[in-house]
């Protein structure tokens, strides 16, 4: 597949393109996303900027999508969550196709990703495909942004990470990522990616982006028991010696087995202060969330109240005034959401509303 700039000829065709990507979208029953949008003078505001492209198979375009640097306004304002990046990054806008035409998304991906080291996008949160696509391109959710007519989109982001060898990210992404699938829902490869991602903004280097890739993979074992079981499996790891000594596997080891947040010693080096330091994405909807995924998942018989009971009991237990969670850097990126999420505990009523959106109406529903 070949990429060119868009062309004024082309714009006929990709109008047609938007039109069969709004009826995909309708078909797998996403009906607000893409009403009256985008238009003809998006087409020509992107192609004037030099910001649209069209794909090419055999010379015929199949499809388009826009690649645009600079400041998105839209993303000015993000809930439920937060960019990790504030460095100067291009917004991936507008991917459509011809009926017929598959990996046009795949492609447009590709380019960007080639041509810019931070790259943002958002879509619908009922565009499952684009969502699953995401995922595969190994972009992090990053929250909540708003459109200009005030409707809501989900937000990722992306890093090339150039310090890291393209190999140990192959492995990575194709060996370690996938065994996150078989963990709890809070413990997917998306929370792995989050943790790859927060670290390697603290310190961008290999045996960083491979501790944080390892951090949880001895949750198969136990939650008790899982940071022991990370370090003994990295040990363990032959394939890891294609890119460290044997001293630097060791220091990854310790650092998995020391990021649980329940520590009472800090981390022995640097490396695990890091990581720990990533795995506390302390957003308060986010530890929220999970707190009520944990419930549902491991106490599938809880009534609402229980479930209600276990989440607060759980929240003051770790996060509170007084709870067990550390912060083992100077300048935590942890410690203004960290108060944030103190505030919102001391306030019952407001976390029993952010409760109640979260869990499940109605609760255990009858097959």
């Amino acid at each position: 597949m070949q990429i060119r700039h868009t062309t004024t000829d082309d714009i006929e065709t990709v109008l047609t393109m938007y039109d069969h990507s709004r009826s995909v979208m309708r078909a797998d029953g996403n009906f607000t996303q893409w009403v009256g949008y985008p238009t003809r003078e998006y087409v020509e505001e992107d192609i004037a900027r030099n910001a649209s492209f069209i794909a090419e198979m055999n010379g015929k375009p199949v499809g388009s999508f826009a690649v645009v640097p600079g400041v998105e306004p839209t993303y000015d304002v993000i809930v439920h969550g937060r960019w990790i990046d504030d460095s100067t990054y291009a917004t991936v806008h507008r991917i459509a196709a011809l009926r017929g035409t598959h990996g046009i998304a795949a492609a447009a991906f590709a380019y960007a990703k080639k041509h810019y080291p931070y790259l943002r996008v958002d879509t619908h949160a009922d565009n499952h495909p684009m969502r699953h696509i995401l995922d595969k391109e190994g972009f992090v959710f990053s929250g909540i942004v708003f459109m200009t007519d005030g409707s809501e989109r989900v937000a990722y982001e992306w890093w090339r990470y150039d310090t890291v060898p393209a190999s140990l990210k192959t492995w990575v992404e194709e060996s370690v990522l996938p065994q996150y699938d078989a963990f709890d829902t809070a413990h997917h490869r998306d929370h792995a990616r989050r943790v790859i991602a927060r670290a390697m903004h603290m310190h961008p280097t290999p045996m960083v982006y491979a501790a944080a890739a390892m951090h949880d993979i001895g949750l198969g074992e136990g939650r008790e028991v899982h940071h022991l079981a990370s370090g003994r499996m990295i040990r363990a790891c032959t394939p890891l010696h294609q890119w460290f000594s044997n001293d630097e596997v060791e220091q990854i080891a310790q650092a998995a087995e020391d990021h649980r947040a329940s520590a009472k010693e800090p981390p022995r080096s640097s490396l695990g202060a890091i990581v720990a330091e990533a795995d506390r994405d302390v957003e308060p909807e986010t530890i929220v969330r999970r707190t009520v995924e944990y419930s549902l998942s491991h106490f599938p018989d809880y009534n609402r109240e229980q479930h209600w009971q276990r989440c607060l009991d759980h929240l003051h237990e770790k996060y509170a005034e007084g709870g067990y969670i550390k912060l083992w850097l100077p300048d935590s990126p942890n410690a203004a959401p960290l108060a944030e999420l103190r505030t919102l505990i001391k306030d019952e009523t407001k976390l029993r509303e952010l409760f109640d959106t979260l869990l499940p109406k109605p609760l255990n529903p009858k097959p």
